[in-house]
């Protein structure tokens, strides 16, 4: 019964048993399988290994990075590097890039935990890319008009964002950290989201209203499910567990937003300082 799966594996040769003098069957698929292992087990530290292999950079450099850059990297990043649903690149000092070699392998690695996907592309074409981001950082930040400080009050009090956003570890959590958004976001992206929160609500983001077998109903943003269990979080920041025996109605509300349209509850004044704000935000406190 082993011999299909040994065939299929590797060649069976047949060698001289020096002790009894007779030939014996020997497998090498094993070993060929052991060593196809092995080299993929050393493909990431040889794909690391050429982070050290940095090519001058030249104008042909900076025009391939350019090329990659628009068609795989300004959709989030914004073409001129403003940002957008991905952070805004056009500074002189990333947030998870300081030096080159840092934005090597962010842009080879991927950050965990974002929307910054992993790359399958050479080394040659990643340091081209970095080479052209790091030209991103000599282009004039987009101007804001507000003050950030007027817009750090409305923030705390007539905005009520603190409700649901946290920064330096204080707030709720039914909406994103805002510790660092805007190093994560160009102003212009912030006015649109503040104005339009359904604009850009995050892939796995629901809006979830739940009636009780007992008559209540709650409705916050999920937290986590599975097929007997449902999490919510309401917008006082208090987290709700229920087996979904003990539900009479679940309703999901896909593209929805707990957030209001600032627009509507801001002045014009107070929403740039508001933008203004949030945009100083680029980690800390």
């Amino acid at each position: 019964m082993l011999t299909p799966l040994n065939e299929h594996l590797g060649v069976w040769h047949r060698s001289l048993d020096p002790d009894r003098g007779t030939t014996r069957r020997r497998d090498t698929g094993w070993m060929s399988a052991f060593f196809r292992i092995g080299v993929c087990l050393a493909a990431p530290l040889l794909a690391a290994a050429q982070n050290a292999t940095r090519p001058a950079t030249t104008p042909k450099l900076l025009e391939q990075g350019q090329r990659i850059y628009l068609s795989q990297c300004g959709n989030c990043h914004g073409m001129d590097g403003s940002g957008g649903r991905g952070p805004s690149l056009a500074r002189p000092r990333l947030l998870h890039a300081p030096d080159d070699d840092a934005l090597y392998r962010v842009i080879q690695r991927g950050i965990a935990g974002t929307e910054m996907p992993s790359s399958w592309l050479s080394s040659n074409q990643i340091w081209s890319v970095a080479g052209y981001v790091r030209t991103l950082g000599r282009v004039t930040p987009e101007p804001v008009s507000g003050d950030s400080r007027r817009g750090k009050e409305i923030y705390s009090g007539k905005g009520g964002c603190a409700q649901c956003h946290t920064i330096a570890g204080h707030g709720g959590a039914i909406g994103p950290d805002l510790d660092d958004i805007g190093a994560r976001r160009s102003a212009s992206h912030l006015k649109q989201a503040l104005t339009d929160p359904e604009a850009f609500i995050p892939a796995r983001f629901v809006v979830v209203r739940l009636t009780a077998n007992d008559g209540r109903s709650i409705s916050g943003a999920r937290v986590n499910e599975d097929a007997f269990s449902i999490q919510i979080r309401d917008v006082s920041n208090t987290l709700h567990s229920f087996w979904k025996q003990e539900l009479r109605e679940v309703q999901k509300e896909w593209g929805r937003s707990p957030m209001p349209a600032y627009n509507r509850l801001l002045s014009a004044e107070e929403l740039d300082d508001l933008v203004a704000y949030l945009a100083s935000l680029e980690g800390g406190s």
